[in-house]
């Protein structure tokens, strides 16, 4: 009977693993992209200010932060972004006071990643944009809302940015 036992308990946790290992009974991946925790410790890319009259300033007015993951950074090293990559647009707005510019209040936090199979629809790039400091979504359709803009840039992989030494 012990005998017995001991097989049918490894026979089980022999399934589990391969189970695990295979990906079978594990949940479908998101095709959300997910907010991008601690981007702020990221590498800085760059930064600029979008001032009324700007063709942009209505959906892009004010202070603009970009941020590269390691994998983002490879991508701005050779041109080609590899899965994984995820590029943040912080934007805040501007605070001009005694000649001075600060930043105010978070308008939103943009995002841009990579993963060829999720979003093939998109060139391999998910989008999404966080509103304020909350974590509402505001992206209803990739395609219309981001990428038909990012097409544009398609000889840099769709990626508006260009990080310097």
């Amino acid at each position: 009977m012990k005998k017995f036992l001991f097989t049918s308990v490894f026979f089980l946790l022999t399934i589990l693993g391969l189970a695990i290992i295979t990906g079978i009974g594990t949940a479908p991946q998101s095709n959300e992209v997910a907010y991008p925790e601690g981007y702020r410790d990221w590498t800085h890319v760059k930064s600029m200010i979008v001032e009324p009259g700007h063709a942009l300033y209505d959906p892009f007015g004010g202070i603009h932060h970009i941020y590269a993951n390691e994998k983002a950074l490879e991508g701005y090293r050779t041109g080609k972004f590899p899965d994984g990559a995820v590029i943040v647009f912080d934007l805040l707005e501007v605070v001009q006071l005694e000649n001075a510019v600060t930043e105010g209040s978070r308008k939103f936090v943009g995002v841009m990643q990579k993963n060829v199979e999720l979003f093939s629809a998109t060139s391999g790039w998910g989008f999404e944009s966080f509103l304020g400091d909350s974590m509402d979504r505001s992206v209803k359709d990739m395609k219309a809302d981001c990428f038909s803009c990012h097409y544009a840039r398609i000889e840099s992989d769709y990626v508006f940015s260009q990080y310097r030494n």
